[in-house]
């Protein structure tokens, strides 16, 4: 919803101060159709060039979500303290082979099907799993799983973030294909130099409009798109982060319920429930 407020506030603005100015819209809309081909198509065509298979259909995939809002909230992130929190109870009062079954069978586990909102969630599941695994194996110490950890959220971080570098490229090089189009413009003009002036101003006009276009694409929707894609993956690296914090808490010796203060401490503070508010909502589950 946003997304689409933005645009609208910032597609009026601009258009609304052209005409304002006694602008003719007119031009720009008999120009649209060919420009928005050469900028466009030109532009699709590079992005297809420039960037690997699994980019495009990651960039694909990520494009939607841009509308939605954000799924990580306080009742989100509560939700995840406390499985982590009932999971790290368990394991301490009845050893940490008790865990064993709901770490190989999560969605068969009364403790992630107690949590719905995360023990639904494909990727936060494998990645707790993942690493109670190794704990239980007792196999790896503290710090070699944060090393691991470690990589495997730098490894996510980049595959998210290919998307959003792809989507940034792009918007660095509409304004040049804009540039492309008015010159081609000026072209088409320099050709009918023997015509009225009123038909040459209307030419040049319109080749114009192609530097116009691409600037406008790049800065007023593709750069934005670029940067709200990139805040989104750093909402779900936190997520992991949190994940990664509460575990090595627990590893080290901690209560559960101080692990999971280590974890609630990660995430930002916008989305930070308080230590009252874990609290309540733990005991609430129990």
């Amino acid at each position: 919803m946003f997304v689409l407020i933005g645009y609208a506030v910032a597609l009026g603005c601009i258009f609304g101060a052209y005409v304002l100015h006694g602008g003719n819209m007119g031009v720009i809309i008999h120009a649209l159709p060919t420009e928005l081909m050469a900028i466009l198509g030109g532009a699709l065509g590079a992005f297809v060039v420039n960037n690997q298979p699994k980019v495009l259909k990651a960039t694909l995939a990520a494009l939607p979500t841009l509308l939605k809002g954000s799924k990580y909230s306080k009742a989100r992130y509560m939700e995840l303290l406390a499985l982590l929190y009932d999971i790290l109870q368990k394991a301490r009062k009845e050893g940490l082979m008790s865990i064993e079954n709901d770490v190989e069978r999560p969605h068969e586990s009364a403790l992630f099907k107690k949590y719905a909102t995360v023990g639904n969630d494909h990727h936060v599941v494998e990645f707790i799993t993942d690493y109670l695994r190794m704990m239980v194996s007792g196999n790896l110490n503290a710090h070699e799983i944060e090393s691991l950890m470690d990589s495997e959220i730098d490894t996510h971080h980049h595959e998210a973030h290919a998307p959003a570098a792809a989507i940034a490229r792009l918007a660095g090089a509409l304004p040049a294909f804009g540039i492309v189009a008015a010159v081609l413009g000026v072209v088409n003009t320099m050709g009918s130099v023997g015509q009225p002036p009123a038909i040459l101003g209307g030419m040049i006009g319109s080749a114009l409009v192609g530097t116009f276009l691409g600037i406008l694409l790049a800065y007023a929707v593709a750069e934005p798109l670029a940067g709200l894609m990139e805040q989104k993956n750093d909402e779900n690296g936190k997520e992991l982060q949190c994940i990664k914090t509460t575990l090595l808490a627990s590893m080290q010796g901690y209560a559960p319920q101080v692990a999971v203060e280590f974890g609630r401490k990660v995430l930002y503070s916008a989305d930070r429930p308080t230590f009252a508010e874990l609290e309540g909502h733990v005991k609430g589950k129990k």
